[in-house]
């Protein structure tokens, strides 16, 4: 029989009996009701934190070039009220307001770019030649990374897509006629590739260009709602020309996608006859770009027009081209969304670097909980879970930093010869390095608390800022694919001429195969050689693996396409494995540069963690008995050790990326008095 429920009297001394015995403990006099208990204070890192290597020397290794121009923007930034300074805790921050309407941060973001264009920020940007006019660009468009990525994407769609596609589709009339006016703003372009129905299989997409012989012009069209050109930045709101990528029709005849120059707007920002312009709505992220959709009604531009590098049209309607292989000459084609990809990788690095530096920073002044009753409060970063959950992350960025600077090197000295290894390593590290931005920045807003969820606090904002990295310029999983696909090519090739293998970093292949020890102690844990071995091992075991699972679906009668989306777990595999096994490379490279001294000491536990973290992670590495359970387990433990012998120097580390405390947030600093009632007020 169910018990009657207790009057208030019994629910008030059940209460009070509860309180008590929570309030009494045993093992300690409790305090006088009237003695104050202690407050936090705030206690900057730097009063304990000590380094034992050159932060500045560290930065310029990171960095890679131009450190001092990008100082310069960094000031030229703060200077002005266009990027939104505020005080916090006697600091002042700089980053956009995203408490503003979609329509306000997009009139932002033009006004910061005419205030930097005002400032000569872009000089040269189009104009200027050779390596070092290149790489003095990807420095600026990274540090306007670092404050706000709608900014940094409506330049790199005016400047790399647009611009870059009439320097590599264009030829000497259209340089002279459009690069200057769009390196002023004089011409504000946006680049129509994607469309509704088609996105990363370009090869399908829809819109029609018909060249008219009778008139000297080409008739664009959108044939059906699919064919609408999709998510192109800057086309709702400020762009006066486009890039149009079209089936070109000839007499009838489908020659494959071009590219086009059109006119969507006048002058004054009227859009143009036969042209409809929507805008794509809010979005999770990226408001501050005007992403819109556009349709072409019997659109008529000159034959001029037409970018003719790749490929040309005669004023009779004749077809010319020196490619004669229509893929290829598709591929010649893609050749602009290389620089994307480009900037994309390198820019999710920055913004790891943005979120950890934050993320760091806090867990060495915030305390929580103690070790004994009567003990302090210990830090965040002294948890052996916390350093775990940070440090390899940052050990992992260390090395897709060194990864972003080769990438930017085989861009800016790009030869006709080297775009094959610059379209498979730009899709890998895009792939890879915007995957391990998602994952930081999801981790370092959980590992600053509710802290981290507030938007002054940038980490949980800039998650929806950069999600869409892991789909745009191609989608993370296709490009892994092509990654895997053209591995696959090479050795096809390599194994039916009976040649050596050469590029792609391939040349390990030409090696015996590496042997790894039975048992692995810590000393060969953190080995160079170790580490190099295993990673090619599972690179060139997969890509052999991978080989014969596609040949074998093919003697069961299926075609070259279909055996190889059969493929596609090996294919995965494959890609990771070439993607960091080439990051890997990259940092033992930065590596050699130093003599022996604390700074590539620092380095070398980076190093190892960063390939250790890769070797726990990775299920292949089981999965294809390249480690026993017993080795796995060792790599797991020497992961922990590693964090420990990190932790001194993560101050020293996350300082070395060289972000002004502006650009970073409240949290990082004195977060207490940042959220004092005082504070609060002004």
């Amino acid at each position: 029989m169910a018990s009657s429920p207790p009057n208030s009297t019994d629910r008030v001394t059940f209460r009070t009996h509860v309180l008590a015995r929570h309030l009494h403990n045993p093992a300690r006099t409790p305090p006088s009701p009237l003695e104050p208990s202690p407050c936090l204070n705030y206690s900057p890192p730097e009063l304990s934190e000590k380094s034992d290597f050159d932060i500045r020397d560290m930065r310029r290794l990171m960095d890679g070039h131009h450190v001092a121009d990008r100082d310069w923007l960094f000031g030229l930034m703060t200077q002005s009220n266009l990027f939104c300074p505020r005080e916090r805790s006697g600091r002042v921050f700089v980053s956009p307001d995203y408490n503003q309407s979609m329509e306000q941060q997009r009139e932002m973001t033009m006004r910061r770019i005419e205030y930097l264009l005002e400032r000569g920020v872009f000089q040269g940007w189009l104009t200027g030649k050779g390596p070092d006019a290149e790489l003095r660009k990807l420095a600026f468009l990274e540090v306007m990374e670092i404050f706000d990525h709608s900014l940094a994407i409506k330049l790199g769609v005016h400047f790399f897509l647009w611009g870059g596609a009439i320097q590599f589709f264009g030829t000497k009339h259209h340089h002279e006629k459009w690069l200057r006016d769009t390196e002023n703003y004089a011409v504000k372009g946006c680049f129509a590739m994607t469309e509704l129905g088609h996105g990363s299989n370009v090869r399908g997409i829809e819109t029609v260009a018909t060249y008219d012989s009778s008139t000297g012009e080409f008739v664009i069209n959108t044939p059906c709602e699919s064919a609408q050109k999709y998510w192109i930045g800057g086309a709702a709101n400020d762009a006066t020309h486009t890039i149009v990528f079209s089936q070109l029709n000839i007499h009838g005849n489908n020659q494959g996608v071009h590219a086009f120059i059109a006119q969507i707007r006048d002058a004054n920002g009227n859009v143009c006859p036969n042209i409809r312009v929507a805008d794509c709505g809010h979005k999770i992220g990226l408001n501050g770009v005007d992403n819109g959709r556009i349709w072409f009604d019997n659109v008529r531009i000159p034959r001029e027009n037409l970018l003719n590098s790749v490929a040309d049209v005669s004023p009779d309607g004749q077809y010319l081209s020196a490619i004669k292989d229509p893929d290829q000459r598709f591929a010649a084609f893609m050749a602009p969304l290389t620089s994307g990809r480009v900037t994309i990788a390198v820019s999710a690095i920055y913004t790891s670097k943005v979120s950890l530096a934050i993320a760091l920073r806090y867990s060495l002044s915030r305390q929580a909980f103690s070790v004994t009753p009567d003990g302090p409060e210990v830090l965040l970063l002294d948890y052996p879970s916390h350093q775990r959950r940070l440090l390899p992350l940052l050990a992992k960025t260390y090395a897709m930093s060194f990864a972003g600077n080769y990438l930017k090197m085989i861009y800016v000295r790009r030869t006709p010869e080297s775009n094959k290894t610059l379209h498979v390593v730009s899709s890998a590290f895009k792939a890879t390095l915007t995957w391990h931005n998602t994952r930081t920045l999801q981790e370092c807003r959980e590992a600053c608390g509710g802290q981290g969820f507030k938007t002054e606090n940038r980490i949980g904002l800039l998650k929806g800022e950069y999600d869409v990295q892991s789909t745009f310029e191609g989608d993370n999983n296709v490009l892994m694919q092509q990654v895997s696909k053209a591995l696959l090519a090479e050795y096809v090739a390599a194994k039916k001429k009976n040649r050596p293998f050469r590029g792609l970093g391939l040349e390990h292949m030409n090696k015996s195969r590496p042997v790894i020890p039975s048992q692995l102690a810590s000393s060969t844990l953190r080995s160079i050689e170790f580490q190099t071995d295993i990673f090619c091992l599972r690179e060139r075991d997969l890509l052999s693996l991978f080989a014969a699972e596609v040949y074998q679906h093919q003697a069961q009668g299926q075609s070259k396409e279909y055996a190889f989306i059969l493929s596609y777990q090996l294919a995965e595999d494959l890609g990771k494995a070439f993607s960091e096994r080439a990051i890997f490379q990259t940092f033992v490279e930065a590596e050699a540069t130093l003599s022996s001294g604390s700074l590539k000491n620092a380095l070398g536990l980076l190093r190892s963690m960063y390939a250790l973290i890769s070797l726990e992670e990775d299920a292949s590495f089981l999965r294809y008995g390249y480690l026993s359970p017993d080795n796995a387990a060792a790599v797991r433990k020497e992961v922990a050790t590693l964090c420990s012998e990190l932790r001194p120097h993560a101050l020293a580390l996350v300082s070395s990326f060289g972000i002004p405390d502006a650009f970073l947030a409240p949290i990082a600093y004195n977060w207490v008095e940042a959220n004092s009632w005082s504070s609060d007020q002004h």
